[in-house]
Protein backbone atom coordinates (compact mmCIF):
# COMPACT_ATOMS: atom_id res chain seq x y z
CA UNK A 1 0.00 0.00 0.00
CA UNK A 2 3.02 2.33 -0.17
CA UNK A 3 2.56 5.62 -2.04
CA UNK A 4 -0.98 5.71 -0.69
CA UNK A 5 -1.79 8.95 1.06
CA UNK A 6 -1.78 8.71 4.85
CA UNK A 7 -3.14 11.68 6.80
CA UNK A 8 -1.94 11.99 10.38
CA UNK A 9 -3.19 13.93 13.35
CA UNK A 10 -2.67 13.94 17.10
CA UNK A 11 -3.42 15.94 20.19
CA UNK A 12 -0.82 16.96 22.77
CA UNK A 13 -0.92 13.47 24.32
CA UNK A 14 -0.11 11.77 21.04
CA UNK A 15 2.14 14.15 19.14
CA UNK A 16 5.41 12.35 19.94
CA UNK A 17 4.09 8.96 18.79
CA UNK A 18 2.51 10.62 15.73
CA UNK A 19 5.90 12.08 14.82
CA UNK A 20 7.49 8.64 15.15
CA UNK A 21 4.78 7.11 12.97
CA UNK A 22 5.24 9.89 10.39
CA UNK A 23 8.95 9.20 10.05
CA UNK A 24 8.36 5.44 9.90
CA UNK A 25 5.80 5.86 7.11
CA UNK A 26 8.05 8.17 5.11
CA UNK A 27 10.95 5.70 5.43
CA UNK A 28 8.63 3.02 4.05
CA UNK A 29 7.56 4.96 0.97
CA UNK A 30 4.20 6.36 2.05
CA UNK A 31 3.01 9.83 1.14
CA UNK A 32 2.24 11.51 4.46
CA UNK A 33 0.37 14.68 5.38
CA UNK A 34 0.68 15.69 9.02
CA UNK A 35 -2.14 17.95 10.23
CA UNK A 36 -0.62 18.42 13.69
CA UNK A 37 -0.40 19.13 16.52
CA UNK A 38 3.32 19.41 17.02
CA UNK A 39 3.82 20.27 20.65
CA UNK A 40 2.80 19.38 24.18
CA UNK A 41 0.58 22.47 24.33
CA UNK A 42 -2.98 21.44 25.07
CA UNK A 43 -5.32 21.24 22.07
CA UNK A 44 -8.83 19.93 21.54
CA UNK A 45 -8.55 16.42 20.12
CA UNK A 46 -12.01 16.68 18.52
CA UNK A 47 -10.85 19.50 16.24
CA UNK A 48 -7.85 17.49 15.05
CA UNK A 49 -10.00 14.38 14.52
CA UNK A 50 -12.53 16.38 12.51
CA UNK A 51 -9.88 17.94 10.29
CA UNK A 52 -8.20 14.61 9.55
CA UNK A 53 -11.54 12.84 9.05
CA UNK A 54 -12.86 15.41 6.59
CA UNK A 55 -9.64 15.09 4.56
CA UNK A 56 -9.77 11.28 4.62
CA UNK A 57 -13.41 11.25 3.52
CA UNK A 58 -12.95 13.87 0.80
CA UNK A 59 -9.76 12.40 -0.66
CA UNK A 60 -10.25 8.65 -0.21
CA UNK A 61 -7.14 8.57 1.94
CA UNK A 62 -6.27 6.58 5.03
CA UNK A 63 -5.89 8.29 8.39
CA UNK A 64 -4.07 7.68 11.63
CA UNK A 65 -5.06 9.60 14.76
CA UNK A 66 -3.22 9.51 18.08
CA UNK A 67 -4.30 10.76 21.48
CA UNK A 68 -3.75 9.47 25.01
CA UNK A 69 -6.01 6.41 24.63
CA UNK A 70 -7.24 6.64 21.03
CA UNK A 71 -10.81 6.59 22.28
CA UNK A 72 -11.58 10.31 22.09
CA UNK A 73 -10.16 10.52 18.59
CA UNK A 74 -12.22 7.54 17.43
CA UNK A 75 -15.45 8.93 18.87
CA UNK A 76 -14.92 12.31 17.21
CA UNK A 77 -13.73 10.86 13.89
CA UNK A 78 -16.77 8.60 13.59
CA UNK A 79 -19.06 11.65 13.61
CA UNK A 80 -17.85 12.51 10.09
CA UNK A 81 -19.83 10.96 7.24
CA UNK A 82 -17.87 8.26 5.45
CA UNK A 83 -15.47 7.57 8.30
CA UNK A 84 -15.01 4.20 9.91
CA UNK A 85 -12.43 4.83 12.63
CA UNK A 86 -11.27 2.11 15.01
CA UNK A 87 -9.17 2.35 18.13
CA UNK A 88 -6.85 -0.65 18.25
CA UNK A 89 -4.34 -1.81 20.80
CA UNK A 90 -3.56 -5.31 19.54
CA UNK A 91 -2.88 -7.10 16.26
CA UNK A 92 -6.16 -8.99 15.78
CA UNK A 93 -8.36 -5.89 16.00
CA UNK A 94 -6.07 -3.86 13.72
CA UNK A 95 -6.22 -6.61 11.11
CA UNK A 96 -9.92 -7.37 11.29
CA UNK A 97 -11.10 -3.78 11.37
CA UNK A 98 -9.64 -3.52 7.85
CA UNK A 99 -10.57 -7.03 6.72
CA UNK A 100 -14.22 -6.93 7.82
CA UNK A 101 -15.07 -3.26 8.54
CA UNK A 102 -13.04 -1.51 5.82
CA UNK A 103 -11.93 1.00 8.47
CA UNK A 104 -10.26 4.06 6.99
CA UNK A 105 -8.80 5.58 10.16
CA UNK A 106 -6.66 3.84 12.77
CA UNK A 107 -6.78 5.43 16.22
CA UNK A 108 -3.97 4.74 18.67
CA UNK A 109 -3.35 5.56 22.32
CA UNK A 110 0.11 6.92 23.00
CA UNK A 111 -0.33 6.44 26.74
CA UNK A 112 -1.33 2.78 26.42
CA UNK A 113 0.96 1.53 23.63
CA UNK A 114 4.68 1.35 23.23
CA UNK A 115 6.04 2.65 19.96
CA UNK A 116 7.09 -0.81 18.76
CA UNK A 117 3.58 -2.19 19.09
CA UNK A 118 2.08 0.99 17.62
CA UNK A 119 4.24 0.61 14.49
CA UNK A 120 3.22 -3.06 14.18
CA UNK A 121 -0.44 -2.00 14.34
CA UNK A 122 0.18 0.63 11.67
CA UNK A 123 1.77 -2.03 9.45
CA UNK A 124 -1.03 -4.55 9.77
CA UNK A 125 -3.71 -1.87 9.33
CA UNK A 126 -2.11 -0.46 6.18
CA UNK A 127 -1.25 -3.84 4.68
CA UNK A 128 -4.60 -5.58 5.18
CA UNK A 129 -7.10 -5.24 2.36
CA UNK A 130 -10.87 -5.22 2.83
CA UNK A 131 -12.20 -8.75 2.31
CA UNK A 132 -15.43 -7.66 0.62
CA UNK A 133 -17.99 -10.43 0.15
CA UNK A 134 -20.61 -10.55 2.87
CA UNK A 135 -19.01 -7.53 4.53
CA UNK A 136 -19.97 -5.19 1.67
CA UNK A 137 -23.64 -5.43 2.67
CA UNK A 138 -22.73 -4.73 6.29
CA UNK A 139 -20.77 -1.62 5.36
CA UNK A 140 -23.74 -0.51 3.24
CA UNK A 141 -25.97 -0.88 6.33
CA UNK A 142 -23.62 1.36 8.30
CA UNK A 143 -23.71 3.93 5.49
CA UNK A 144 -27.52 3.80 5.44
CA UNK A 145 -27.66 4.50 9.19
CA UNK A 146 -25.22 7.34 8.68
CA UNK A 147 -27.33 8.81 5.87
CA UNK A 148 -30.49 8.63 7.98
CA UNK A 149 -28.77 10.42 10.86
CA UNK A 150 -27.64 13.26 8.57
CA UNK A 151 -31.07 13.95 7.06
CA UNK A 152 -32.44 16.21 9.81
Amino acid sequence: MSNKLIILGADHGGFLLKNEIREYLKQNGYTVEDLGTNSADSVNYANIAAEVSHEVAARGATGILVCGTGIGMSIAANKVKGIRAAVCSEYFSAKYTRLHNDANILCLGARVLGSGLALELVDVFLNTEFEGGRHVERIACISKIEDEEHIG
